[in-house]
């Protein structure tokens, strides 16, 4: 059987031969098990029957691993469904914070601690400028998205943040962001900078990062560091919401590669497309050997239970309902309250999936099917 050209079909066929000479943790052979077993019998699926033409296809289940590419488009438009409802009418600013490559190397030993420390990092960061008197005084909000990947598959640290442009007064009001990029970049690089820097030193004393034994380290890699700016990029603000919420979800549950970026696979080779954003934004073509590829796909694996979509202040999980409901009435007059006028809406029966062979019929199921027992590695 001729493999496909994604990064199921690469997985299946040379994983093997690359495990033969690298050695995989546990986190990552569960990873790309996930990744070859998905939408395959061996996760067991559907039956399905189309009531008009009689056509009976089978539906197999998605393994659901958020490194998957073939899973992630429903978890996005399942995502943007519910952020629907924190939506408020206000500009939005997409900013992003970025790590140096310099500490790659930490982030492949310690990914829990560096990736807690950025988001710390950066949320401290954007809180400090918030609630200072001379620029909005009060409480941000902040939605941020942690990527570890550029368009080479390289690694490459960075959070996307959405944040609604102003903040919440302790008494309730809303003071609008004036500035068409919220804060001043050069200003917010070295405060995310100093705070990062002095939150790793911190947790190398508390013995947080006991995997690294460089002589000299953390104190001669963290004071270069300090020598050079960091990177912090800014849009301009959105004043759209559902156009922020667009935006938005193409980076919630993007994964390192997706399929339609593989072109072809083909003696070892792997074609994929990425774009240059050093050369105006052009795509173009690279070619990697097939260990290669899987060694930088690998490189982009989280650990187990870490949470790469958080929300802060206004916004946090704990407070947000309560908060959002504050900042609506100071924003937005008053909406009329559902009754004979404005009836709620019950939702609609399920009837089927549309067929797509005679596009008539509505395809049901009429039988489950069981998983089978997986031999892989």
């Amino acid at each position: 059987m001729v493999e496909s050209a994604t990064l199921q079909g690469i997985l299946k066929r040379y994983q093997g031969t690359y495990t033969d000479s690298q050695r995989l943790d546990s986190r990552r052979l569960a990873v790309c098990r996930h990744i070859r077993q998905c939408r395959t019998e061996a996760l067991g699926g559907m039956q399905l029957r189309c009531g008009h033409c009689a056509d009976a296809p089978i539906h197999y289940f998605s393994c659901r691993d958020r490194h998957c590419p073939q899973c992630q488009q429903q978890a996005s438009e399942h995502w943007s469904e519910k952020q629907q409802l924190n939506l408020l009418p206000v500009t939005y600013f997409h900013l992003v914070f970025t790590l140096p490559n310099t500490l790659n190397g930490w982030a492949q030993l310690h990914p829990e601690v560096i990736y807690r420390l950025l988001f710390r990092s950066v949320w401290q960061t954007l809180k400090d400028f918030g609630a200072d008197p001379k620029r909005l005084g009060g409480e941000l909000g902040m939605t941020a998205i942690l990527h570890t990947w550029g368009q080479t598959l390289s690694q490459h640290l960075h959070l996307h943040c959405l944040v609604p442009g102003g903040a919440m007064t302790a008494c309730g009001d809303w003071h609008r962001a004036k500035s068409n990029y919220l804060f001043p970049v050069r200003a917010l690089s070295r405060r995310f900078r100093g705070k990062m820097v002095s939150h790793l030193r911190e947790a190398f004393n508390a013995g947080q990062l006991p995997l690294i034994t460089h002589p000299g380290e953390p104190g001669t890699t963290l004071d270069l560091l300090m020598e050079h700016d960091w990177v912090v990029y800014s849009r301009p603000g959105v004043n759209e919401p559902q156009q922020v919420l667009k935006y938005l979800a193409r980076y919630t549950h993007r994964t390192a590669i997706s399929n339609a970026r593989v072109l072809s696979m083909d003696n070892a080779q792997v074609r994929l497309r990425y774009k240059d954003y050093r050369d105006q934004d052009r795509w173009k073509v690279m070619t990697l050997h097939a260990h290669e590829f899987i060694r930088r796909f690998l490189l982009h694996v989280l650990p187990k239970g870490l949470m790469r979509i958080r929300h802060y202040g206004f916004l946090a999980n704990a407070c947000r309902r309560r908060k959002l409901a504050i900042l609506r009435t100071a924003l937005t007059p008053p909406q009329p309250a559902i009754g004979k006028d404005n009836p709620q809406q019950t939702p609609t029966p399920f009837e089927g999936y549309p067929c797509p062979k005679c596009h008539q019929g509505m395809l049901r199921i009429i039988a489950q099917l069981s998983p089978l027992r997986w031999k892989g590695g």
